[in-house]
């Protein structure tokens, strides 16, 4: 081992503490220049090899010598605050490894809490972060998509790409300031399937009959307007996205989402994912219901969207369906019948649709309505129903092809 000389060796222990946090701060920030992906920065020996030469650059541009050793110690620290994800790293999927969660949670007391795929409730983990740890977490996850939490700007929403190799995720953070509680920031992430949900997964997780299910993608293939109906994380998206497949491969597909979640497998798509206004700016929003409007600009066979939340959206989509563009669409809703008060509803405050009126588009836009929801502590289908042409009573008239233990499904009769 060759011997430092002890001038340099004095050089080196004269770096203050001070200066060495300089260092740390000024290459952690050199790093986040470079836009390290997320999951380079989950990957600690990835994150060393580039926090090295970052370390060097700083070091040599304040003018200060460090010996080996305080340089190891230096590029650790750095790798701590760059890839600080601390407790979320575990909770998270991606490196080979899937926790199987669906939805991770941290509230303003401090406590974490999670889902487990194919669970209905959160569970209390054993996990208790620190505060700078857990703030270490948020602007690690915020910064590679150029976001920040702060009180000028307390509501975050920010999507997680598939290709960091955790299938993306939604993240809602909240600053302290809307969320009292111990000082700690409220984080959902609400984590998406890995990969596209093929309709075998939905048979093999029990959901439905196979026939049941070969059934709905064949009335896809046919054409038929599709909406999917049920409460919060009751499966919506995951089975519109494995009805997808009956949407014939050559043909082009325009979807629109807010935020992306639909995992389409198939060569001619286009994704439009609407966007809030920019904080402070004078920029508007642009809405599913522009998506829908621009899409039908696009030559699209097929539209999907992946959530129909207000009323104009609602319109513009059920205007494509009636001039012939097959559909398929998610709405919140627990039964058909609270489906057409719920999206009528919206269709008058938002547009001013008569309630009557909004019954009638309804029952011409769609041809089939799916439920989905929890039955006997697993997700499965809670009916199919066809949705008859012609009001009665005004009231929207749904002819039942499926109930939770037949074991096929009942031909359409309008397609």
């Amino acid at each position: 081992m060759v011997n430092m000389p002890s001038s340099w060796a004095g050089l080196a222990q004269s770096i203050s503490p001070q200066e060495q946090a300089q260092v740390v701060a000024q290459a952690v920030e050199l790093l986040q220049r470079q836009g390290l992906t997320l999951s380079a920065l989950r990957d600690a020996a990835q994150l060393t090899a580039k926090a090295q030469p970052a370390v060097v650059t700083v070091i040599a541009r304040l003018g200060l010598v460090a010996s080996p050793a305080l340089q190891a110690s230096l590029v650790q620290q750095v790798v701590a605050q760059a890839g600080g994800l601390g407790f979320l790293n575990q909770l998270l999927p991606g490196q080979g490894r899937d926790p199987g969660f669906s939805e991770v949670t941290l509230t303003p007391d401090g406590s974490v809490w999670a889902r487990r795929k194919e669970a209905p409730d959160f569970e209390k983990l054993d996990l208790a972060p620190p505060v700078s740890e857990v703030w270490r977490a948020v602007e690690t996850l915020l910064a590679p998509l150029g976001r920040s939490v702060s009180e000028a700007t307390p509501s975050v929403d920010a999507k997680l790409p598939r290709s960091e190799g955790m299938g993306g995720a939604r993240v809602k953070i909240l600053h302290p300031i809307l969320v009292p509680g111990a000082g700690f920031p409220s984080i959902n992430i609400r984590l998406f399937e890995p990969k596209p949900v093929l309709p075998e997964q939905l048979v093999s997780w029990g959901m439905a009959p196979q026939a049941v299910i070969r059934g709905l993608v064949e009335a896809v293939s046919r054409q038929a307007r599709l909406l999917v109906i049920g409460g919060t994380a009751t499966g919506k998206t995951t089975i519109l996205s494995a009805l997808c497949s009956g949407i014939p491969k050559g043909a082009r597909v325009v979807k629109i989402e807010d935020p992306e979640e639909i995992w389409l497998d198939h060569p001619h798509a286009v994704t439009i994912e609407a966007r809030p206004a920019p904080p402070g700016s004078s920029v508007p929003p642009y809405t599913l219901r522009d998506g829908v409007d621009d899409a039908m600009r696009m030559s699209p066979r097929w539209l999907i969207v992946g959530e129909v939340r207000k009323g104009d959206a609602a319109m513009s989509l059920f205007r494509a369906q009636m001039s012939d563009h097959p559909g398929l669409s998610t709405f919140h809703a627990e039964g058909p019948e609270q489906a057409v008060f719920r999206m009528a509803v919206i269709m008058f405050s938002d547009v001013g649709v008569e309630m009557a009126a909004a019954k009638a588009i309804f029952a011409e836009a769609i041809d089939l309505v799916v439920q989905v929801g929890w039955l006997d502590g697993r997700r499965q289908l809670l009916g199919v129903w066809e949705v008859e042409r012609m009001l009665q009573a005004e009231r929207v008239q749904f002819h039942s092809l499926y109930q939770p233990g037949d074991q096929d499904l009942l031909p359409m009769t309008r397609r």
